[in-house]
């Protein structure tokens, strides 16, 4: 691919931080802009086409897209000029269990699956996909939002047209059959369909009409095509096919692609054609994996001493005191020309943008601000061709991240990314960036992306600080600080037994308070989200001594209070906090270091951690709030990998 001649938008990948290779830069098209989507939670599509019966091969690709969160799921084939869909609300195990768990006479070559979380239409049988039209001659699968399904409905019902479930994706699957009894073949209805659709897709369709394709579409919600010999896939993910296949095809916003057992050919909407790149996938499939660990979500948070490890690697030169990020490389005299610094972020990733203003402004010296993603372009924020907006998402899809990115971008403001998936929408359309390498994250609750989000944060703190005149000494005693973080890490994550005893303490709790300052403040909130998250225990986030401005009140014999309590220049400040808790008979769980002598005389438990630099202290400190968050919902026996209500990327405005 090559860059836009007028320079618009484009991401340059850092792959030597990974993969120990010499720099290089790979520009991304940037597609113009677009107005703010709304999408789907990321959930799964599996599809294929070939000679092989299908139905093995899209319910192992269903299980491995099972962490993106989802109610329900679904299968549809067509076979023999027919058209069989089965759906069950509930997770894939109800699907195959009704398939019979491999006795189904169910079989064919041509055939697609879907895990769906609920937006229209509560998650049930009915409503689950695929969704057919009103002859059940064709059926689709959909990520995303049409957003004006109602006055089509209303259109469609005016021609007659029947509807079976409150879905605004069956309202789709009647409008391409509209399309399609206009004389139209099943490629051009799908295109007419789609040009009259506001909204976001990710989208899968087939029909007895044409039983030898797949017509997939995207807009908004990530969609690739994986090629094999005499087969081809399609998912919304590489981890649904990689061990079929590694070459693949992603799809761009606006295009739509035929599909056949031997042939892929990719056009806009307009019918104008595309040329696509055959790229190939590194995901190996150990990183998707357990790997003996009970959940996901404890073997990615003891991942974290070599993801933050990546995040590094060949980016951070000690003996230099500095850093080299080649994604940032063309954006160094923007970084130090700007007259401030905008994060925006959502969830975890905004509480990491909230430590990275503290490193931002207290090492580089630069102005910072930070912004949830989901207000930013709501209140018409005031920005200048000299500010600089940095966005970190960890699927790099996150909507309103997007939007965000979109807005900034249309108002001349410069804008980087700080993501985890390669080739994302965010990485493609910002003028630059840094991926954090952290690998799949499988388990909902983020652990391991947030760290790596961190790490990429204190990297570029140190990389403006030393262009803005830090000395070579300071910047190599940093330098020496980050890089022993992933040794630290691992020291922490030698001694969990205390952390699982303070779990089995508290699980019955019915609200925790998470205190921390400077710094540590973000990771108390981080914390506290962690424990909602996945045990389904009320916990708030505070600054410490916001505390006795009002949460003081709910303090008593029965109220956990985590206090992050490191040894630092407000260590006094945050005792005289502990102090009031402990006057109040709070239980004291503290997160303290190991050389603190004196805290063991105010807490009722110390969880002890190594010393580092005060704003790299997050990187630590967060790490047993995350052991205590996950031993504390295995204790309750709460689903870890995927909780209630929530998906792996949260793309609903």
């Amino acid at each position: 691919m090559t860059c836009p001649a007028d320079g618009r938008a484009f991401f340059l990948l850092d792959l030597m931080a990974l993969f120990h290779l010499v720099d290089f830069q790979t520009p991304y098209e940037y597609l113009g802009h677009q107005h703010p989507q709304k999408a789907l939670h990321m959930c799964g599509i599996i599809g294929y086409i070939g000679q092989k019966n299908c139905v093995p091969i899209i319910l192992e690709g269903l299980r491995r897209l099972e962490y993106r969160g989802y109610d329900s799921a679904g299968i549809a084939l067509v076979s023999k000029d027919s058209l069989s869909v089965e759906k069950k609300a509930g997770k894939v195990s109800e699907l195959a269990k009704h398939l019979g768990n491999g006795s189904s006479t169910l079989s064919g070559s041509l055939g697609m699956g879907h895990t769906r979380w609920a937006t229209h239409g509560a998650p049930n049988d009915v409503n689950a996909h695929p969704d057919w039209d009103a002859q059940k001659k064709i059926a689709i699968i959909h990520n995303g939002i049409i957003e004006n399904y109602l006055s089509i409905k209303t259109k469609l019902l005016r021609e007659g047209h029947v509807f079976h479930t409150d879905t605004d994706t069956e309202v789709l699957a009647h409008l391409i059959q509209s399309m399609y009894e206009r004389g139209n073949d099943l490629s051009t209805a799908v295109r007419l369909a789609l040009s009259e659709v506001d909204g976001t897709y990710g989208l899968v369709v087939m029909s007895v009409h044409e039983p030898d394709k797949f017509i997939v579409a995207r807009k908004g919600s990530p969609l690739l095509i994986g090629v094999g010999d005499g087969e081809n896939y399609v998912a919304s993910d590489a981890s649904a096919i990689v061990s079929h296949t590694r070459h693949v095809v992603y799809l761009e916003d606006g295009e739509v692609a035929v599909v056949t057992k031997d042939n892929i050919e990719t056009t806009t909407i307009d019918a104008l054609k595309v040329h696509k790149t055959v790229e190939e996938v590194t995901l190996e499939l150990s990183q998707i994996e357990r790997g003996g660990y009970d959940h996901f979500m404890l073997k990615e948070i003891n991942e974290q001493p070599e993801t933050i490890r990546n995040a590094m690697r060949g980016r951070l030169l000690v003996d230099e005191g500095n850093v080299k990020l080649g994604g940032l490389q063309n954006m160094m005299g923007r970084l130090l020309s700007a007259r401030r610094i905008v994060i925006t972020a959502c969830g975890t990733s905004w509480h990491a943008g909230l430590v990275g203003e503290y490193m931002l402004e207290q090492i580089a010296k630069i102005p910072t601000e930070v912004e949830y993603a989901s207000e930013f372009r709501y209140r018409n924020p005031l920005m200048n061709i000299d500010d600089v907006v940095l966005l970190i998402s960890q699927s790099g899809e996150t909507a309103d991240t997007l939007a965000a990115l979109r807005e900034a971008k249309g108002k001349g403001s410069t804008v980087l990314g700080i993501v985890n998936v390669v080739g994302s929408t965010i990485a493609r359309e910002s003028d630059g960036g840094v991926y954090i390498h952290a690998g799949p994250e499988i388990g909902v609750a983020s652990t391991k992306a947030f760290t790596s989000q961190l790490t990429v944060l204190a990297l570029i703190t140190l990389m403006l600080a030393r262009a803005r005149g830090m000395s070579q000494e300071d910047g190599i005693v940093l330098a020496k600080e980050i890089a022993s973080l992933p040794d630290k890490v691992q020291h922490i994550l030698k001694n969990t037994d205390q952390i699982k005893a303070i779990a089995e303490k508290y699980k019955n709790a019915k609200n925790f308070l998470y205190l921390g300052r400077g710094a540590n403040f973000p990771v108390a909130l981080e914390g506290a989200l962690k424990l909602k998250e996945i045990s389904y225990i009320h916990a708030e986030g505070y600054p410490a001594a916001e505390m006795k401005h009002g949460p003081i009140a709910l303090i008593d014999e029965n109220m956990p209070v985590v206090v992050i309590v490191p040894r630092d220049g407000i260590y006094d400040k945050v005792i005289s906090n502990i102090q009031e808790v402990k006057a109040r008979k709070g239980r004291i769980i503290a997160i303290a270091n190991e050389d603190d002598t004196e805290i063991a005389n105010m807490a009722e438990h110390v969880i002890r951690i190594p010393r580092t630099y005060g704003f790299f202290g997050p990187i630590l400190n967060i790490i047993p709030l995350q052991l205590l968050s996950y031993y504390m919902a295995v204790a309750r026996g709460t689903n870890v990998d995927q909780p209630r209500n929530l998906a792996k990327s949260v793309t609903v405005e």
